[in-house]
């Protein structure tokens, strides 16, 4: 019995370990993927920190010939 009770903890143990693995997996990937975010978003900030000039210009240059 104490065999098998011992088998039993040994396998729990494992698991708990695996488990706190894998949260620390996902926590990793969680500030990746903020990271990654905020490089999208200050990318989205430039693009449009040029189209709006483009368009501007184009819309002007249609108005003015």
């Amino acid at each position: 019995m104490e065999e098998r009770i011992s088998k039993i903890e040994g396998i729990v143990s494992q698991m708990n370990e695996r488990l706190n693995h894998l949260g620390n997996e996902i926590n990793s990937l969680r500030s990746e993927i903020n990271s990654l975010r905020s490089e999208i978003s200050g990318i989205r900030d430039w693009m449009f920190g040029i189209l709006i000039p483009m368009w501007v210009t184009i819309i002007i240059a249609v108005i003015f010939s």
